[in-house]
């Protein structure tokens, strides 16, 4: 199971913007931090935008914060809505399968046994979860803090 780096980074910012929910944050801090191109942050941001994961501000002084706390933003809800598809074989696309071995192959059942395994652990972390260590965080990836964070 490999993730898209759309999805990756768009997991990136979302952590950033974990970090200091409280705030506007710019597609430039979390570029920086990251060390990320800056386009391609934008291309992420307007999708994540659209998905309603985040709230964007344009214009002088705006920016990006979550559309609602870091607790409600469930990892696999973020990877099904980012990745294009989660079709780990042909055979998982029925329009498109030319498999010769359809329907007696057994690694089919394996592999989709597989991805939902790995769904259901992406299901139980939030976006609270990963940033639990934001002094941390905030320190590693140099994002200013208000002085009334707690770890």
């Amino acid at each position: 199971m490999r993730l898209t780096f759309h999805t990756d980074y768009a997991l990136r910012m979302l952590l950033y913007l974990s970090v200091r929910p409280e705030r506007l944050n710019t597609i430039q801090d979390v570029s920086a931090a990251f060390g990320i191109s800056r386009n391609h942050l934008m291309k992420v941001a307007h999708e994540l935008g659209r998905l309603g994961f985040v709230d964007t501000v344009r214009g002088r002084g705006g920016g990006l914060k979550l559309s609602r706390p870091p607790e409600e933003i469930r990892l696999g809800d973020v990877v099904r809505a980012m990745e294009e598809d989660l079709k780990v074989v042909e055979c998982f696309d029925p329009d498109h399968n030319t498999c010769a071995i359809t329907g007696i192959c057994r690694l089919r059942g394996a592999l989709s046994e597989g991805l939902m395994a790995w769904m259901a652990v992406l299901d139980r972390y939030t976006l609270a979860d990963l940033a639990a260590p934001r002094i941390a965080l905030s320190e590693r990836l140099k994002i200013p803090l208000t002085p009334d964070v707690a770890e």
